[in-house]
């Protein structure tokens, strides 16, 4: 009810998701404990979306949204695209869920307060922090004393009955509570409040999903950055929730197999007449602290929710508004994890941006929007970071062994640069790379420069036409280029792009993961070679009995 009440949509759409959603999901999924159904976070991006729609237009698509979230959601379980979720940021879900919760309070406000928002200003304003904010001040005057005491009264019970009383249902008795006693100061004492809106089996029929008036590919296309943006939150809040229980017990979770439960759960959702239904971190988690050991719990859940649904209805007609509005205050209050906002805030500078970016623009932008500008900040600044290979340049000490040479101390030979590669030499490090070569290539009695290319890992393209100019920059300097330590998958990116003719196979020496130092001496006695010179063999340290990385 309550996260049917924060996307605006008619109670029984949460009742039945949280039905059938939690009936279908454990016939698919991974997880022994994952509870599915709506949850906050993706009921509030309905609410952001179609703020700027007449009602109607969003009950009537409904059913074809939640059908695309969950047809996207199967698609990309069999293309196990789930793996790809670990590579989103904690500080993007702590900033959007912090934003969120933050929107969900204010609103709810309208209901405490028993006011109508007007949106102001433009089209999308009232889906925004500052346009809710506005318009709920500017609605001030028009405030009804009586659910502001009803809230208060709501708020009161909560509380008490949760600091005396943690293992009841607090929310469920605190609803029933102050419904009774909504009902005796109506009769009694003239109070005047919204109610729920009462519903009957019948409201309950299945739908399929259909097209407006505009057309198929016009709705499809309309919807298609919602569906998708919701699709992607329900298959990282149940991954998320997923790995946590499976920490707590020892299991190893499929994210792919669960993401495939939450596709059907979805589909099944879209006929029966529900919303959209991902992992719910609160259900979940009580259910596993309740001591549940099999998918057969969130059935029998279901099962609960249904019998509720059925018999239930009537009785709608008598929760007031204000009520559930305190209750999901409440709850999203909760959402708010002040020591998972210290920890990205103190963790790196890179964290702390990616959380204010992602928490602001959840604030100012629609949510399905700022979601994906919190990912994509997020990875920008991963790249960043990854982009900076480390390079150093070593040298053969006097007991043979390879070591990083001394700041101060001049080259055994000046003529040639023994420079290690340490990192990523995917696109984003290539110019870098290039640039500190050229830097150390400034040296006018350079004439080898030996890229030993052990530990550098992810070449591809940008980086060997990189490498390429590079090597055209030494030749023309007549300078020479060799690459030692080569792993077989930067030799196969070079044989495959045709760098390798480039370089001559004659320049190019292999790691040998016995030996890790012999492709670095062959290197140098090849660039001795290139310079003319009879210097003494060069001596390399190995020991057997060692496992030399």
């Amino acid at each position: 009810m309550a996260y049917a009440v924060i996307a605006e949509l008619p109670i029984y759409y949460g009742i039945v998701t949280g039905a059938v959603a939690a009936i279908v999901a454990p016939m698919f999924s991974g997880s022994r404990h994952t509870v599915l159904g709506p949850t906050n976070a993706t009921a509030f991006m309905l609410f952001s979306y179609f703020a700027v729609y007449p009602h109607p237009y969003m009950l009537a698509l409904m059913p074809l949204l939640v059908f695309m979230v969950g047809a996207m959601l199967v698609i990309g379980a069999y293309l196990r695209v789930a793996d790809l979720i670990q590579f989103i940021s904690r500080s993007v879900v702590v900033g959007y869920i912090t934003a969120a919760a933050v929107l969900i309070i204010v609103n709810q406000l309208k209901h405490v307060m028993g006011v109508e928002l007007q949106a102001t200003g433009g089209e999308g304003e009232a889906r925004t922090f500052i346009g809710i904010l506005e318009a709920t001040i500017k609605a001030g005057p028009e405030l009804n004393y009586y659910p502001v005491i009803l809230g208060v009264m709501t708020f009161v019970v909560w509380y008490v009955l949760g600091r005396l009383f943690k293992t009841l249902p607090v929310f469920a008795i605190t609803l029933v509570l102050i419904s009774l006693a909504s009902v005796l100061l109506k009769n009694y004492a003239g109070f005047t409040f919204e109610t729920f809106e009462a519903f009957s089996v019948s409201d309950l029929k299945p739908s399929i999903p259909r097209f407006s008036e505009a057309g198929m590919f016009n709705d499809v296309s309309r919807l298609m950055g919602v569906a998708f943006s919701v699709a992607f939150l329900a298959s990282l809040e149940t991954s998320m929730m997923s790995k946590t229980l499976a920490s707590r017990n020892g299991d190893r979770p499929d994210m792919n197999q669960d993401m495939l439960g939450v596709g059907i759960s979805n589909l099944a959702c879209s006929i029966a007449g529900g919303m959209p239904a991902s992992g719910s971190m609160t259900r979940s988690s009580l259910n596993f602290t309740s001591g549940a050991v099999s998918r057969l719990s969130s059935i029998i859940s279901g099962l609960l929710v249904s019998l509720g649904a059925v018999t239930l209805g009537s009785y709608m007609a008598y929760v007031p508004k204000t009520v559930l509005a305190v209750l999901v205050i409440c709850v999203a209050g909760s959402l708010i994890n002040r020591r998972h906002i210290r920890v990205a805030l103190r963790s790196t500078r890179a964290d702390a941006v990616v959380l204010i970016v992602t928490f602001v623009t959840a604030l100012v932008l629609p949510l399905n929007v700022a979601i994906f500008i919190g990912v994509g900040v997020s990875i920008v600044l991963y790249l960043r970071q990854a982009s900076r290979p480390h390079l150093s340049e070593y040298e053969f000490m006097e007991d043979g062994q390879l070591a990083e040479a001394g700041e101060k101390r001049g080259r055994p030979n000046p003529s040639i640069s023994i420079v290690h590669v340490e990192g990523e030499l995917f696109f984003g490090a290539s110019e870098l790379f290039r640039a500190q070569i050229q830097k150390t290539c400034m040296d006018p009695n350079l004439r080898v420069v030996i890229l030993r290319l052990k530990n550098a890992r992810h070449l591809d393209a940008t980086s060997v036409l990189a490498l390429e100019e590079l090597i055209f920059f030494l030749r023309s300097t007549n300078r020479d280029l060799i690459i030692s330590g080569a792993t077989k998958d930067v030799y196969r990116v070079l044989r495959n792009s045709g760098l390798k003719d480039v370089i001559g196979r004659d320049n190019i020496f292999l790691n040998s993961p016995r030996r890790p130092n012999l492709s670095t001496r062959n290197a140098l006695l090849r660039a001795q070679e290139l310079l003319g010179t009879t210097e003494a063999d060069v001596k390399i340290f190995y020991d057997p009995s060692k496992q030399i990385t």
